[in-house]
């Protein structure tokens, strides 16, 4: 394997000991495929973080463990990416844990390998369950702060927590679908990735109550547990509507949305005005062919940097920052940011 990154830095990346870099730089046996890949993984990070090598400043490593599809993550590690080389007088090194799916128990065990090799802290995008609360307690006993991204783990001993407030776009998604929908409209399906994920549930509570308040005689039909993976979602989405009436509307939390219409579509139910979360490759490619009515942004280059400045700050480095709520933004297919075209 050819690099061009000394050992120590490959193995400060990876987690890992000099000489079990060396082992698999050297191709030596008796080394696991979980180990070669994290030194491949690791590599490929040093490779986009470069100019990071050479930082001056405090070096702070923080590790981002996340469960999400892979379309969501290449978008968040872009953007961390892109944040760390803007956060003088710190020089930022990201490490990546990420997986489309990741129970509880895989998710508080990278947690506690984090916790024993040492991190300067961790953005976690994961389930809200009693297991990673745990795993959380346990790397704030040993310093090591934890800032939740995208969706919150409640009762947990978490820093902070960085992105969207769920509930209020939840409301945003209902009061612009009811702009849409017209009085003889009865049935709107909404469509989440997991029911452990708090933010999903903190969307569809703010978008039931919504449409509740003005709609009481709207029916919401919900799909569920597809993981935001085409395949799962498609078949979760058909199995719901088979005997569903029209579906005058879609609210779609955690993506697979051309699964979502795949499924809608094959069964002869496309909706008038469907709403998604998120600026990804799939999501642009159905706004740019009017398959999508609104899509839901918010930027995940000012969610990072404001989960790495509470970070920075709990280690005295400058400010926390002022707000950890992001704002957003309404895209329709003809508003979509010139950064996206």
């Amino acid at each position: 394997m050819t690099h061009r990154f000394p050992i120590k830095e490959i193995a400060l990346q990876a987690g890992l000991s000099t000489a079990t870099v060396d082992r698999v730089l050297n191709k030596r046996p008796n080394v696991s495929p979980q180990t070669h890949r994290r030194v491949h993984d690791a590599m490929e990070e040093l490779g986009r973080q470069e100019g990071q090598l050479a930082a001056k400043g405090r070096r702070l490593f923080i590790d981002v463990v996340m469960e999400a599809p892979a379309r969501f993550s290449r978008e968040v590690q872009l953007a961390s990416e892109d944040v760390q080389k803007q956060l003088a007088p710190a020089a930022l090194r990201t490490r990546f844990s990420i997986a489309e799916t990741m129970t509880s128990a895989t998710c508080a065990a990278t947690l506690d390998r984090i916790r024993k090799r040492g991190s300067h802290g961790v953005c976690l995008k994961a389930r809200d369950t009693a297991e990673l609360r745990s795993a959380i307690s346990r790397l704030t006993d040993k310093r090591i702060p934890v800032v939740t991204i995208f969706t919150d783990i409640t009762g947990s001993q978490k820093l902070a927590y960085a992105g969207l407030s769920n509930e209020n776009a939840g409301r945003t998604a209902a009061y612009l679908m009811l702009k849409k929908l017209g009085p003889a409209d009865r049935v709107v399906l909404t469509i989440l990735s997991q029911l452990a994920f708090q933010g999903e549930e903190e969307r569809y509570d703010g978008f039931r109550s919504e449409l509740s308040r003005s709609r009481p005689d709207i029916e919401v039909l919900e799909a569920s547990g597809g993981g935001g993976l085409n395949t799962a979602t498609e078949r979760a989405v058909a199995e719901k509507i088979q005997s569903a009436p029209k579906i005058a509307g879609v609210y779609s939390m955690g993506g697979g949305n051309q699964a979502v219409l795949k499924a809608l579509e094959r069964a002869g139910k496309t909706p008038s005005v469907f709403v998604a979360h998120d600026l990804d490759e799939d999501n642009l490619e159905l706004l740019r062919g009017e398959k999508l009515t609104f899509v839901l942004h918010h930027d995940l280059r000012s969610d990072m940097r404001t989960a790495f400045r509470h970070i920075m700050a709990f280690h005295g480095i400058g400010p926390e920052p002022a707000a950890s709520l992001s704002d957003i933004q309404i895209v329709t297919p003809v508003n979509i940011p010139m950064a996206f075209k």
